[in-house]
């Protein structure tokens, strides 16, 4: 993106910037209240939900065994900014000089020219780097750490540097200094009406608004494409959708969205939506839709969503198609659902499901990523007592919170510079507002789910018991698909590329560009980023990168191809309604709009 400046700063008019300075004074009342609300609510929470005192005890505690570690490190910390400082004054003195340290590319935050061609906010900006690197090399070089307990300090250390970057601040970053010059500080009072509003609507907790809310509506402009709801149980929905072409593959494709977010990522709009996409190319194509469970659901189990999700939905598909089998594609958590339900079913002689494709979805947990930070049994117990307390569920806000902390600098702390300190409204982006779209969690589901895949990894070692079944994953013997994406954070390629050997059929894997949302749906239409592909079975991923090839755009028609050949031939197609079930409401359905609290 193109930098932005102005070569001198506006000079502000008196009057104005007294009166809003006054505005603010009045507006502290409300704060003030909203500060002591949120401190009656808190009151039963848990005052340290992540264990990090025990993360920076057990780092303290290791530092302080080796008596050279902090002074050495506290020294070369010194000496770079001894550095930075006769840099600087050279750079004063008229020398042409490139920055000692560069924010990374794709860094949003120092955008604005000054970051470049003001010394002072330049100078600012270079030291805050070189604090936040040598911290991150601190951690990493500390002796006597074990994997998960440096993995944790990594990822606080990270939230700490990106909580104090200077961009955050009114007197730090010089385009809200820019801003609150011209505008007399109008945009201060603006900014602490959203950060009051989002605090009362949170209830206490800051709710950060990340788009407006307002410009998508479930049905209207979103989640708009044909479909009728033939079926449904007090956990899904299950959307039909109606064909477009006069043909379609004999058998059907029946996908399981993750239960954590709504289904409708997977059909945005029309230039965005898979769903779409899959009924132009001529499947017939089944989606669950997952209710926003509330306390009266808490005890729903894992089992519960294998039995009332897939059973329930293949018994479904059959009657409205008069297909036994289908292809099933299972996403994120409705992948791990999906590989579980395959080993049952192997288990069972069950032979249904014709083929499994899993986006982003892992089977094996003991490299899952940043979210392994917030699972130790301390936090596990802290979110059993938070769903207790929340009536046996865990709030939607409180899962999307977490997931915000994984990406802080795009989804918290540019919007606290965006609608506070600028005081600028959010714009209107269909995928932030699904990611805002939040789901509750039953707690036995939730529980078992964390301790079984996240903790224990009992599913991959072969000792989760469903249904009486103690599951392997061996005995699944169908085609399986694994897609994964290069830069998703929640499950690392490194993560789905395990199940290439935990499954007993044949595997294809491959690696999408982007992460865990834009490396799953991309249209080829958009022509974005690449995928690669490796047809060779390799023992770790970095053979199989080493003989994978590059392919530019959407990896959906490798799928594609791969999918087709194993969708028989094509049959009249099917309209909902036109089986045994009837229907029930058109799609998308009442349970995507159940929304949270």
């Amino acid at each position: 993106m193109a930098a932005e400046g102005s070569e001198k700063l506006p000079v502000p008019n008196a009057m104005d910037l007294s009166k809003n300075a006054l505005k603010m004074a009045a507006q502290s009342a409300r704060l003030v209240t909203s500060v002591m609300n949120s401190a009656v609510a808190s009151r039963n929470r848990s005052l340290d939900p992540f264990n990090l005192t025990g993360t920076l005890t057990t780092v303290m505690r290791k530092a302080l065994a080796d008596p050279t570690f902090l002074p050495q490190a506290q020294l070369q910390l010194l000496q770079r900014h001894m550095t930075l400082w006769q840099h600087t004054a050279r750079r004063v003195l008229g020398e042409e000089l490139p920055d000692l340290i560069s924010p990374d590319r794709g860094d949003r935050r120092f955008k604005h020219v000054d970051w470049d061609e003001n010394q002072f906010f330049d100078f600012i900006k270079q030291s805050y780097l070189i604090n936040a690197s040598w911290l991150e090399e601190t951690v990493n070089q500390m002796k006597g750490l074990d994997d998960d307990t440096r993995q944790k300090a990594r990822f606080f250390a990270k939230q700490v540097s990106d909580a104090f970057s200077p961009s955050n601040f009114l007197f730090t970053n010089p385009e809200v200094i820019q801003a609150t010059l011209a505008e007399n500080g109008e945009n201060l009072v603006r900014g602490l009406d959203h950060f009051l509003e989002d605090l009362e609507r949170g209830e206490g907790q800051l709710a950060i608004t990340q788009t407006d809310m307002s410009a998508f509506e479930v049905g209207r402009n979103i989640a708009i494409t044909p479909g009728k709801i033939v079926y449904q149980n007090d956990l899904m929905q299950l959307i039909q959708y109606v064909p477009i072409t006069e043909q379609v593959y004999k058998t059907p494709l029946l996908i399981m969205p993750p239960w954590i977010n709504k289904y409708y990522i997977l059909d945005l709009n029309e230039k965005k939506s898979f769903v779409k996409w899959l009924l132009d190319k001529g499947y017939s194509v089944f989606v669950v839709s997952w209710v926003n469970p509330d306390s009266t659901l808490s005890q729903k189990t894992f089992e519960d969503y294998m039995r009332q999700g897939i059973f329930d939905a293949l018994d479904a598909v059959a009657a409205a198609t008069g297909e036994r089998n289908v292809n099933a594609v299972g996403y994120c958590i409705g992948g791990t659902l999906l590989a579980s339900t395959l080993a049952y079913m192997a288990a069972k002689k069950d032979s249904r499901i014709k083929s499994a494709t899993f986006f982003a979805a892992q089977v094996d947990f003991t490299e899952a990523g940043d979210l392994q930070v917030f699972i130790d049994e301390e936090q596990l117990q802290s979110i059993e007592n938070q769903m207790a307390q929340a009536g046996g569920v865990l709030e939607g806000s409180s899962m999307a919170g977490t997931f915000n902390m994984l990406r802080s600098n795009d989804l918290i702390w540019s919007n606290i510079v965006n609608n506070y300190l600028l005081g600028r409204s959010p714009p209107a982006f269909d995928l932030l507002f699904w990611n805002a779209d939040a789901t509750r969690m039953p707690s036995a589901m939730h529980m078992f789910y964390l301790r079984e895949c996240y903790l224990r990894n009992n599913l991959a070692e072969g000792r989760m018991v469903l249904g009486g079944e103690q599951l392997d994953l061996k005995q699944v013997k169908v085609p399986i698909y694994l897609q994964s994406s290069r830069e998703d954070h929640i499950a690392p390629a490194l993560s789905v590329y395990k199940g290439t050997y935990l499954f007993g059929g044949p595997v294809k894997f491959m690696v999408a560009g982007s992460g865990h949302i834009a490396g799953v749906i991309n249209p080829p239409a958009l022509n974005k980023y690449q995928y690669w592909t490796n047809s060779k079975k390799t023992n770790t991923i970095d053979e199989w990168w080493h003989g994978a090839a590059e392919h530019a755009g959407s990896w959906w028609p490798d799928w594609d191809k791969w999918l087709s050949a194993k969708s028989g031939a094509k049959v009249a197609a099917r309209t909902p309604g036109d089986g045994k079930l009837e229907v029930i409401e058109d799609a998308p359905g009442s349970y995507v709009r159940q929304m949270d609290g």
